[in-house]
């Protein structure tokens, strides 16, 4: 076979025969999507092989290792759940685990399963491109070598690739400076002046841990965040025999719940229709660390604009009792006539409210103060003064769902990339097809929940092996995700998005909508109508065949 490429970047293929592929799929990322992808397909015959640029499995985790790096879901359903063996083997150390934890957990997994074989590391994939004729996928590496594929899977993830700030005098700094998720290994911190530019989550975990080694920790917060508490402990065996012996209520919990957690919600209690004082104790009671509390408090915080008020004056109040002077309290703390709580992610606190009590960090507005105006050599300067510093740590996030799938071209059909496809709108099916696309699925793409992720990542990985399954026994090679299909699930998204609180996140430039994104406008990149209704949702499509692909048989 030859192949050739067009002028609009198709690559077209001539051939005497037919040749056979490199690997049934082709998977991008090796974190838990990765690992599913491996587990469900090779169950099904399917050879597949996963690519990840970085030296080690883990994929968000084996980049975000900035000290303090530990994930907000509690550890115990922030795991796969494909083997009952695995859950009762693997043993946790406590309620939220670090970067350290969370990737050697991976490592287990794959070791467990006989995983690495089928994974490539230190590989970057740099351009994918659909071959038409062939009906199959051709992706080059940064060593300039080529694979072939039947179906190409992204599991890049949805924060992944880090959001830069365009801030004048970025390549002028003569210290450190990097994004949080690129944290060098091995970097000496200690003695060092360093200022944080962001003040989300990252900065929230990150804080605390500098200030107990660096000379001064200076953040230059520009939105404040309603800040929930993590109330961090060990895993005790009580506990964990607990778990254990619970493992498949849990598991049934995660699937079954709005954002794919294993907790005990809908209460069946509303703001609305309980007393003023009985509300006030049901917030008391239940502040006891983790998202729980949104959700096993009352069941209209996130719909009904009175309770989700209530709900931000309690967590402002709670926030300003750990912060001692007034004026840094009232700078960290939200104003509950700015935006409602859930606009913007919420962070959890490991001790980033008490270390803004320290003499060696300072919190910095630069909304409305003084913004920041540029990096000099030595340091930032904001409209008011100069601030030296040793490190510049850019805890700006990320282009969060879309920013991985568009960071290297990605040819469809008819020539067009993703990233062209997505400039005004990230239109998807599911999250996990594209129409224009064939035979490529997404782990977690736009239009999909924001909801415990390994809970999302493996129904999205059973739904396309439901889909493989489909094609294998009915001698199908090609999928087509059909465009009318698209634009049903995107309005329908819209609709949903439009009825939430969340909908005022373009007004405080909250990733969940690209709006802290300087390249594109704000857009509806998340399902909101519940992780459990899009569960279902998958269920059906595979149930009834997938009416949202169009399928294919090709000549051999």
């Amino acid at each position: 076979m030859t192949t050739e490429e067009t002028g609009t970047g198709v690559a077209t293929a001539t051939r005497e025969s037919k040749p056979a592929p490199d690997f049934d799929a082709i998977g991008i990322g090796a974190g838990f999507a990765g690992l599913a992808l491996i587990h469900y397909l090779r169950k099904e015959g399917l050879s597949i092989r996963v690519f990840d640029r970085a030296p080690d499995i883990g994929g968000t985790w084996s980049w975000n290792c900035y000290p303090g790096a530990a994930t907000d879901s509690e550890s115990y359903y922030y795991c796969l759940t494909f083997s009952k063996d695995l859950l009762q083997k693997w043993s946790w150390t406590k309620r939220y685990p670090g970067f350290e934890e969370t990737q050697a957990y991976m490592r287990f997994v794959a070791d467990e399963c006989d995983m690495w074989p089928h994974i490539q590391l230190d590989t970057e994939i740099v351009k994918a491109e659909y071959l038409g004729e062939l009906g199959y996928w051709r992706v080059t590496t940064d060593a300039d070598e080529t694979y072939t594929c039947r179906f190409l899977i992204s599991g890049m993830g949805m924060i992944s690739e880090p959001m830069i700030p365009k801030i004048e005098g970025l390549d002028r700094f003569e210290g450190p400076i990097f994004h949080s998720s690129r944290w060098p290994r091995g970097l000496d911190y200690a003695g060092k002046k360093i200022a944080v530019i962001g003040s989300g989550s990252t900065t929230v975990q990150l804080v605390p841990v500098l200030a107990e080694k660096a000379a001064s920790v200076t953040v230059f917060q520009r939105t404040p965040n309603y800040i929930l508490p993590a109330m961090q402990r060990p895993m005790t065996s009580e506990w964990e025999r607990e778990i254990k012996e619970n493992y498949d209520e849990i598991v049934e919990k995660c699937r079954n719940h709005a954002f794919g957690m294993a907790f005990d919600s809908p209460t069946g209690r509303t703001v609305a229709d309980t007393p003023a004082d009985e509300v006030q104790r049901v917030f008391e009671e239940n502040w006891t660390g983790s998202f729980r509390w949104v959700f096993e408090t009352f069941d209209d915080l996130l719909t009904n604009p009175e309770a989700n008020r209530l709900a931000s004056e309690f967590i402002t109040r709670k926030m300003k009792e750990q912060v001692e002077d007034p004026e840094i309290a009232d700078l960290v703390a939200p104003n509950v006539d700015d935006y409602p709580l859930f606009a913007k992610r919420p962070p959890l606190d490991h001790g980033y409210l008490s270390s803004l009590n320290r003499d060696n960090v300072t919190l910095v507005d630069i909304k409305e103060r003084e913004p920041l105006q540029e990096i000099t050599e030595t340091g930032l300067r904001t409209t008011r003064k100069d601030y030296e510093c040793d490190i510049i740590v850019l805890a700006t996030g990320f282009k969060a769902y879309t920013g991985a799938l568009e960071a290297f071209p990605i040819y469809g059909s008819n020539g067009q990339t993703l990233r062209e496809k997505w400039e005004r709108s990230s239109d998807s099916i599911m999250g996990v097809c594209v129409a224009g696309f064939p035979n490529l699925f997404i782990v977690t793409g736009p239009q999909a929940p924001f909801a415990n992720l390994p809970t999302s990542i493996e129904q999205n990985v059973i739904w396309i092996t439901r889909c493989l399954q489909k094609m294998q026994h009915e001698g199908y090679n090609v999928f087509k995700p059909r465009i009318e299909a698209e634009r049903e699930w995107t309005a329908h998204t819209a609709e949903i998005h439009n009825q939430t609180l969340m909908a005022h996140g373009d007004e405080v430039n909250s990733w969940m909508m690209g709006a802290n994104r300087d390249d594109k406008a704000p857009r509806v990149l998340i399902y909101f109508g519940g992780a459990d209704a899009y569960y279902d949702k998958l269920d059906q499509s595979a149930d009834e065949g997938f009416p949202e692909l169009e399928f294919v048989k090709l000549n051999a």
